[in-house]
């Protein structure tokens, strides 16, 4: 189920779509009545907002507007992302964005928070949050704002995941939420976004490293070309012997995201059943390794 999800181009689309709802459903039921402020552009959306009701007068009645300006400030970094990402997933981020703001402004803001508890809001609001737009990002979307920055920095083989970038970024938006607003604010804002990177970076599979050894008694050829021509990553293999059968084993390794290990699972149980794989996570790669976003 879940394979054949990631690796179909439109229920990707809905479950990106998905991701959206959840994200934003979790910003609206959790950390807005509170008053906090979530993280990246919409918290200078949400911060603008507040300033120009605030301070100017300017009165909006229910309505908060903003997603709409969630939307119109993403239509420049679209733009200038276009080169480094590509017409696709600029199109799916335009999907994303658009369902996002849509989501943020239709979904109702509870008069009352539904949890007193700051600090539980905020783990929550975060895990929800750090969920669906880790989803998003695995479906080779993006929400846009911070996301795509960061998808272009990791792109070009930045140390900055997309998590990194927007802890980085939200340090600068909640210092000013420190001077402006009260001590509370800033700290449980923090916090609520510190959940949802942590979970963002773990949930977005492409940003997960993992390395792969494969030990197979079958012509290892045929799992090379599928991991080089299929997957497009390198691939080394060398000959080894079982300790207790005697028996000689080709033993395959290759270094690819999370998000393509599922595939290389199925190719393997496919060309031989009687192979096995171990795979570990979390692995550093450091040198000619190409990331990939979609």
């Amino acid at each position: 189920m879940l394979y054949n999800t990631l690796h179909n181009r439109w229920l990707r689309l809905v479950a990106a779509v998905a991701g959206e709802l959840i994200a934003a459903a979790a910003l609206n039921l959790f950390i807005v009545p509170l008053s906090l402020y979530t993280g990246g552009l919409m918290g200078v959306c949400q911060l603008i907002r507040t300033l120009l009701s605030t301070y100017l007068g300017v009165s909006f009645g229910t309505y908060d507007i903003a997603g709409i300006l969630y939307f119109l400030l993403n239509i420049p970094i679209l733009l200038l992302a276009y080169r480094t990402l590509g017409r696709s997933l600029v199109i799916k981020t335009l999907i994303c964005t658009v369902s996002y703001s849509f989501f943020y402004s239709v979904i109702p803001i509870p008069s009352a928070p539904i949890i007193d508890d700051y600090l539980t809001a905020c783990l929550l609001g975060g895990i929800l949050a750090g969920v669906g737009s880790g989803i998003v990002l695995t479906c080779g979307g993006s929400g846009g704002g911070l996301d795509i920055v960061g998808l272009c920095l990791s792109k070009r083989g930045s140390a900055f995941t997309v998590g990194k970038f927007s802890l980085t970024f939200n340090a600068f938006l909640y210092t000013a939420c420190l001077i402006l607003f009260s001590p509370e604010v800033a700290i449980y804002s923090v916090i609520y976004n510190f959940f949802t990177s942590m979970v963002l970076d773990r949930v977005h599979q492409q940003n997960v490293n993992v390395q792969a050894l494969i030990f197979t008694r079958e012509d290892e050829s045929a799992l090379g070309r599928f991991i080089m021509e299929k997957l497009g990553r390198g691939v080394t293999y060398w000959k080894g012997t079982g300790a207790y059968t005697g028996e000689g084993v080709h033993v395959l390794c290759v270094c690819l995201s999370k998000f393509e290990i599922e595939e290389l699972i199925h190719a393997v149980h496919h060309i031989d059943p009687h192979a096995f794989l171990t795979v570990q996570e979390g692995v550093r790669i450091y040198g000619n390794f190409r990331r990939k976003l979609e």
